[in-house]
């Protein structure tokens, strides 16, 4: 008996202790889930995890890829329940299948679901289904609802050990075993609710956002098959580990999309203002058009239409640039050929030429690139892929010549900005430093969390003979990657100059002053310099103001 009476209290005690260290307390009767974390504060936690990832370079920071994918995931935001929260799509370098919301906001899916899916569609409901936890509180409320259930289980269970106490020694272990079942239980129901609800609130937003609402069923149906008998051992996709999935939930799923496209197409029928608009939720099994790497999925059901031309080349993109072996990817697209002049047929040689690329193979990408940009001049990711392989081809007029049509065209474009400012620091000239300076500055006075953009930053200040400013962007790498020790020196190290003036100064000291709290707390927990960017610093934000300003990387006058 007494060595279960201890265990109990250690577990009453490890969950009290936890509610301590994490600033967290049992919330009175009628507190709200929002209440335990600041907004901020969400946004710190988020913004940790995204720099804790990066340090692992499973982050796949490409600018065509994040401004697509943040552009897909705002498009639901603007016709979600909260299109005032704020939200950071972020793709992971992994193959797996699966997606997951974090707090503040931070969404991340990764490259492996992007592969897989069929269509635009299927992306969509995902990210539809993670914004729902987020803006229903799902983290939030299962944080709650755990600190809510520990305390009064194991006091039930203590209760039963009491009672048993004189009975036979097997109850006592009963009792913590029962007890311990019902926290895990408690737990799996908490998640069951909150997937459904996520669904719910998922599909009507999809809606909203003009996409057919079957797309939730339609994919996890395709998850779901997975797990069927004589699937054989293809193991079980971890969206499904994190998202359990049913037949009952995926009906569900399609009787609220047929309801609610019902419900639509009898509002707009009863109102003469707005147009018709017919509603023909036809499928049909995928095609071996569908450009695919061989899954672990079986074909099932999946929307009419042929993929969009963008989503395509956005789904090659993820492929290859997080492959491991892009070599691999050579003699897959040569061996799967495609119907001439198709949508997937136009993808495959995308992709073919980005494996080249990233292979060294320069000039056989650039022919390839060339046929498309011929066919489609139009279409950014062919003359932004022809650009760079042309540089790597040793056709260095050629493509700077192409990016300054780019820019012309788009001047205020991430992804070619940052392109043409690799291609001109590869050569190692000042002016060129300084071109590529005058092409980043605009993006520095917007909210960004990649280094990669501080990074070619730093490396043209370089260039161009701005020391202090190349030496405040690589702090800035130093901190989006976690490594706060890291950046406080290089900091540090910038105020021993004499040549800075008085808003330099300034303006250095202010952010020494701004990282200082987060390092001393990483020495207060034992964080050593070399482990910081491999341990997620998991202290709470006191300063709202510093808070925001760590997480979201606002505006940096340093960089402007």
């Amino acid at each position: 008996m007494r060595t279960w009476f201890i265990a109990l209290l250690s577990f009453c005690a490890t969950g009290l202790a936890g509610a301590r260290e994490s600033g967290v307390r049992l919330p009175d009767i009628g507190s709200s889930a929002a209440a335990i974390l600041s907004p901020q504060e969400q946004r710190a936690y988020g913004a940790s995890m995204l720099h804790e990832l990066r340090s692992y370079d499973l982050i796949l920071d490409d600018p065509l890829l994040v401004d697509y994918i943040n552009a897909l995931g705002y498009r639901l935001v603007a016709h979600s329940d909260k299109p005032e929260q704020s939200y950071t799509f972020f793709v992971v370098r992994d193959t797996a299948i699966n997606a997951f919301a974090a707090p503040g906001g931070y969404i991340g899916i990764n490259s492996g679901l992007i592969t897989t899916a069929i269509d635009e569609g299927e992306v969509a409901a995902v990210l539809a289904h993670e914004v729902a936890h987020i803006s229903q509180n799902h983290l939030l409320r299962a944080f709650e609802d755990s600190q809510k259930a520990s305390l009064p289980i194991a006091l039930a269970m203590l209760g039963a050990m009491i009672a048993a106490q004189g009975a036979s020694g097997d109850g006592a272990e009963a009792a913590m075993v029962a007890g311990t079942s019902l926290i895990q239980q408690r737990q799996i129901n908490f998640t069951r609710k909150d997937e459904i609800e996520a669904d719910r609130v998922g599909i009507q937003t999809l809606a909203r956002a003009d996409f057919d609402p079957q797309y939730m069923a339609s994919f996890f149906a395709r998850m779901e098959r997975a797990l069927r008998p004589g699937a054989g051992d293809r193991g079980i996709p971890d969206l499904l580990r994190t998202h359990p999935v049913n037949t009952d939930r995926i009906s569900d799923a399609k009787a609220r999309a047929d309801a609610l496209a019902e419900e639509q197409k009898a509002a707009r029928t009863r109102s003469s203002k707005l147009p018709q608009v017919t509603t023909n939720y036809t499928l049909r099994p995928a095609q071996a058009d569908d450009l695919s790497l061989p899954t672990q999925l079986d074909t099932v059901l999946v929307k009419a239409e042929a993929p969009s031309l963008y989503f395509a080349l956005m789904r090659e993109r993820a492929r290859v640039l997080s492959a491991a072996q892009p070599g691999a990817l050579i003699a897959y697209y040569t061996d799967n050929r495609r119907e001439p002049g198709s949508v997937a047929a136009a993808a495959a040689a995308y992709g073919h030429a980005l494996a080249l690329w990233r292979t060294g193979q320069g000039e056989r990408a650039r022919e390839l690139l060339a046929a498309l940009t011929e066919g489609a001049p139009s279409v950014l990711p062919y003359q932004l892929a022809l650009a760079q392989a042309e540089a790597q081809a040793g056709k260095r007029t050629d493509a700077l010549s192409r990016y300054e049509r780019l820019v012309a065209n788009s001047p205020s474009n991430r992804a070619i900005s940052i392109a043409y400012a690799q291609t001109l620091i590869e050569d190692g000239k000042a002016v060129s430093g300084r071109r590529a300076q005058d092409l980043l500055r605009p993006l520095m006075a917007e909210e960004i969390d990649d280094p990669e953009i501080y990074r070619v930053f730093a490396r043209a200040s370089e260039l161009g003979g701005d020391k202090i400013r190349a030496a405040e962007a690589y702090a800035d790498v130093a901190l989006l990657s976690g490594r706060l020790e890291d950046a406080m020196n290089q900091l540090r190290a910038l105020t021993d100059r004499r040549d800075l003036d008085y808003y330099q100064r300034a303006r250095i000291e202010a952010r020494i002053a701004e990282v200082t709290p987060y390092v001393l707390e990483l020495r207060r927990r034992g964080v050593k310099p070399q482990d910081q960017g491999r341990l997620t610093p998991s202290f709470s934000c006191q300063d709202s103001d510093s808070c925001a300003s760590m997480s979201s990387r606002r505006n940096n006058p340093a960089l402007q």
